[in-house]
């Protein structure tokens, strides 16, 4: 469950440089993580899809009354900053540096600058958070993403030409984080950095310098930064190894099996590292948690398949749920 926060907005413009005017980045950003959360069929909300003035307290609330003072939410804040240099991720006291973490490797790995991921206290109560939107939510994890400077112009550049990268880092930390297997937008765009080479790209994305090639009509191996590339459609699904994490559990909660990880990631032994990423089954099968007011039909249209598949994938005989009754979900 993921509550994604544009920060600003109505008569809140917040910052503006280079074009860019706060209220409306925050907002275009959120509303594509926001949409490719559900494309990947998570629960997820916004404290505003509109132009709308949100007082501090009256975010808050939105926040805590989407899904009640919950631990097992996350509030996601999107902004941006006037000074400095690079992407700052803040977590709240509260919690562990997991997500941050997830966030800022990502990013990294998609050669975006990331100043710091760290908490940050109140100078009056160093014991509380800095920010209203953490020290004010109860036990909800609540993480700040300010993507950059945008004073700076080659970051404004940066996120206006580039904002669809910056937020895949963000979705696949939070896919991957909630346990649900992440994929990429099947109309993906990829903006050539500065360093990138066909080679490192394809490697990115798991497809051949080939394959990139030829989606893209291209006739050799030269690039330029700003260049345009589109990416085919990855059927493989990936997964972040946790701490605690083994091939036996992974494979559990996947519904595949150890040697299909072993071979599609040509592992040679058992051994895993926190962070490392696995490629999954392109047929494997998720869990979903009925909540109230959830059907057969609700749930199997939220994942686009019918009822009788959904019925016959869980060995069901009728059409009644519980609360809380687990089902294996097509993906």
């Amino acid at each position: 469950m993921i509550v994604i926060d544009p920060s600003k907005g109505g008569s809140d413009n917040g910052i503006s440089s280079n074009d860019i005017l706060e209220k409306d980045f925050n907002l275009e950003i959120s509303k594509y993580i926001y949409d490719r959360l559900k494309q990947l069929g998570m629960d997820v909300k916004m404290t505003r899809d509109s132009d709308e003035t949100l007082s501090n307290s009256e975010r808050i609330n939105k926040i805590i009354n989407s899904y009640g003072n919950n631990s097992k939410v996350i509030a996601l804040s999107n902004t941006l900053s006037d000074q400095g240099s690079g992407v700052e991720i803040i977590y709240a006291l509260r919690n562990k540096d997991t997500l941050a973490r997830a966030i800022n490797d990502n990013l990294k790995n998609s050669n975006i600058k990331v100043n710091k991921y760290y908490q940050k206290r109140s100078k009056e109560d160093t014991s509380k958070d800095y920010y209203d939107i953490q020290s004010k939510t109860g036990s909800i994890e609540t993480i700040i993403v300010d993507y950059g400077n945008i004073n700076n112009k080659d970051e404004a550049s940066n996120l206006k030409n580039n904002y669809k990268t910056y937020a895949e880092a963000v979705i696949k930390a939070l896919a991957n984080y909630k346990g649900i297997p992440y994929n990429l937008d099947e109309k993906d765009i990829y903006i050539v950095q500065k360093g990138d080479s066909l080679y490192s790209i394809s490697n990115k994305y798991n497809i051949t310098v080939n394959e990139l090639k030829k989606i893209n009509n291209l006739t050799n191996n030269n690039l330029q930064i700003g260049q345009k590339l589109n990416i085919p459609t990855s059927n493989n699904q990936t997964y972040i190894v946790q701490k605690g994490d083994n091939l036996y559990s992974i494979a559990n909660k996947f519904n595949t099996t150890v040697d299909n990880l072993k071979k599609l990631n040509n592992l040679t032994n058992n051994l895993l590292k926190v962070g490392q990423i696995l490629k999954l089954d392109d047929y494997i099968n998720t869990n979903y948690t009925v909540q109230k007011g959830d059907s057969l039909y609700s749930i199997s249209n939220k994942y686009n398949m019918t009822v009788n598949e959904l019925k016959k994938l869980n060995n069901l005989t009728s059409n009644n749920l519980s609360i809380g009754q687990q089902l294996k979900i097509k993906n």
